[in-house]
């Protein structure tokens, strides 16, 4: 039985030499179109990507930067709770359940963003169920 690989209709390369800068924007115009970079360039050079191209959905780059910074701060939050915790201070159940939303909303966002459906996991806890 021949394995995958044997099987591939795309048995020739291409090399194509690119600056950084180039192979960056590449790789930005791949995303922002959905695509791998082969199915990319073949999409440019062919008016098509191929029959088993997939598509990806594609990443809002600036709201991922804005949601980074958030997940910074929502992680100093859980840190200092962690550190309380371990030295056995009080901890401060609404400031808990906060970070934990801040957390679940970050999240979602981040699943939108990536053009994703956000996962249905912790739902229950985010509605105030917990």
């Amino acid at each position: 039985m021949a394995s995958g690989t044997d099987r591939r209709q795309r048995n020739v390369t291409v090399t194509v030499r690119l600056t950084a800068d180039e192979r960056a924007r590449l790789e930005e115009l791949s995303s922002r179109a959905g695509y791998a970079a082969g199915a990319f360039m073949r999409a440019a050079a062919f008016g098509e990507a191929g029959p088993r191209a997939q598509r990806r959905p594609p990443a809002d780059h600036v709201a991922i930067r804005k949601l980074l910074g958030e997940l910074g701060r929502v992680g100093n939050n859980i840190n200092q709770i962690a550190r309380a915790v371990n030295a056995d201070q009080a901890v401060n159940v609404p400031e808990l359940r906060e970070a934990l939303s801040a957390y679940l909303e970050l999240r979602d966002a981040i699943f939108v963003a990536l053009g994703m459906e956000p996962s249905g996991d912790y739902q229950g806890r985010k509605q105030g169920r917990a």
